[in-house]
């Protein structure tokens, strides 16, 4: 009875293996970017960062004060400020500062891109779903006692440890589900599974904004934190329990261009890859900079606005529209003009982007969010694009390499840039900072995927060789037709694929 239950359920498991996998990564990246919107408030218990003199006050409107609080540079006069009888400004933490910088970006950052590679290596020769489950427990519990911390210091490590729980998500899951479903369903579910990066970093808006107001047991912003982390351990356990290591499926070849051996570091240090690698290095750091400090500006800016349910709209419902449309356009237009349309795309989505992600710092509330949506439409179609240039463009066999050291570079460079923030806001204000940080990196990488794109094969096709002996055309040098790594993995994220085109010198079909 029991046996003809399960089988007749046995068509649910790939589903439910799927949603386990991607609500683990949706809970892991709450937790890494959970910090960037509760930064005040563990500011003003673990006294850490800059003080400054902040409005306080729920009945009056910014519109209605005769001295802006901003202007105050100590306590004394600060806390002197009143309106009718009525004091406005409070001197406290901010959440802001170099110590906010370290804890958002370095600490984490720099634990996150090594372990990663040193997982990735280790899914090749151990069991996954046990590793997956083991990295899933170690986030969750650094994520519980990063809610019981009593120092700055205790933060700081309990940010290196989650990262190296987080770590391992993804390239353990991304295995996974290559191994768990067939060809023709990989590009909806890796689809799926990335957006998990959108989904936590939404969802720590209204969890970080509302949940602490609530000040449920007393406890304020700690509950934030024991709440995603107590939801990781169950599905950590759901993981270990209750999924199974599939079979692996090898797909990919060991040479490539006609069978004589690349040597990696010529393919490395192509202009093509190291141009397309600081290009996407410097986009990276212009969105991490608005992703970090964008909660904390909207409320030093605009204090008697609420936008944590329009920030939590805007990331995660048109973030995630614009990952998959750049590649679905790139896609069709790379059939006709080859890999360099691709990076064309790329190039014109940043530029158009960049304008609006200006405005969505210049303007007030209302214009901020409206140009803020048509900025992330735009911005957010870079990162699936950049990934299907990197696989199409390098020998088979090197590609897991070659995307490790890329992802590498990138996060290092993109994930710890956005530490200049704090001075340079010290020096000319925290929106000028985001102007360059964050909008002028927007610019400044669409001009280097503008130059990057004349490095790239165009649509000429190249010409094929044919097998005397047989009578068979032979492939292209990268023979890249379907984006399987030579692991027999899929990258971090694929797009549906298209029907079957005639071949150029550098294809994809995601």
């Amino acid at each position: 009875m029991l046996c003809s239950v399960m089988q007749k359920l046995a068509f649910l498991y790939k589903p439910y293996a799927l949603a386990i996998v991607s609500i683990g990564y949706v809970l892991g990246e709450l937790g890494h970017y959970l910090i960037g919107v509760t930064s005040k408030e563990i500011a003003e218990d673990l006294h850490y960062g800059d003080i400054a003199c902040q409005f306080n006050s729920t009945t009056l409107s910014l519109v209605d004060l005769p001295v802006q609080c901003e202007t105050a540079k100590n306590s004394t006069y600060c806390e002197s400020l009143e309106l009718n009888g009525s004091y406005y400004c409070e001197w406290n933490y901010n959440g802001l500062g170099l110590d906010y910088q370290i804890l958002a970006g370095p600490s984490f950052i720099a634990v996150f891109t090594i372990v990663g590679v040193l997982l990735g290596i280790a899914a090749d020769r151990y069991n996954r779903v046990r590793m997956l489950a083991v990295c899933t427990l170690i986030f969750s519990i650094a994520i519980i006692l990063s809610g019981a911390v009593k120092e700055y210091w205790h933060l700081v490590i309990l940010r290196m440890i989650q990262a190296a729980g987080e770590a391992g998500c993804n390239p353990l899951a991304t295995g996974l589900l290559s191994d768990w479903f067939p060809e023709e369903q990989r590009g909806l579910v890796m689809s799926i599974f990335n957006w998990g990066i959108y989904g936590g970093y939404g969802i720590a808006f209204p969890v970080g904004r509302y949940v602490p107001e609530i000040n449920a047991w007393d406890l304020g912003w700690r509950v934030c934190y024991y709440g995603a982390g107590a939801i990781g351990i169950i599905i950590a356990v759901l993981t270990g329990l209750t999924l199974t290591e599939p079979q692996r499926k090898t797909i990919g070849e060991e040479t490539a261009n006609d069978g004589k051996q690349v040597s990696i570091w010529k393919v490395i240090l192509q202009p093509r890859i190291i141009l397309l690698c600081l290009a996407a290095s410097i986009r990276h750091c212009g969105g991490m900079c608005f992703a970090y400090n964008c909660d904390l500006y909207y409320r030093d800016y605009f204090p008697d606005y609420d936008l944590g349910w329009w920030l939590f709209a805007v990331t995660i419902v048109i973030g995630s529209i614009g990952v998959v449309v750049g590649g679905v356009v790139s896609d069709k237009f790379v059939a006709k003009m080859g890999i360099r349309s691709r990076v064309a795309c790329l190039a014109i989505s940043q530029i158009i982007a960049t304008p609006f992600a200006f405005g969505s710092v210049y303007f007030n509330p209302l214009w901020a969010i409206i140009t803020l949506g048509i900025s992330y439409f735009f911005a957010e179609m870079w990162f699936g694009i950049v990934f299907a240039v990197v696989v199409e463009i390098v020998p088979l066999n090197m590609r897991s390499t070659i995307v490790g050291v890329f992802l590498f570079v990138m996060n290092n460079i993109g994930g710890n840039l956005p530490i200049l923030v704090e001075p340079t806001r010290l020096t000319i204000g925290f929106r000028e900072s985001l102007y360059i940080y964050y909008a002028g990196f927007y610019g400044i990488s669409s001009i280097m995927f503008f130059f990057t794109m004349f490095l790239m094969d165009g649509p000429a096709e190249v010409e094929r060789k044919v097998d005397k002996e047989t009578g068979r055309t032979a492939p292209p040098a990268y023979d890249n037709t379907t984006f399987i790594n030579d692991d027999g993995q899929l990258p971090t994220l694929e797009l549906p694929r298209f029907p079957e085109r005639p071949p150029i010198y550098e294809h994809s079909r995601l």
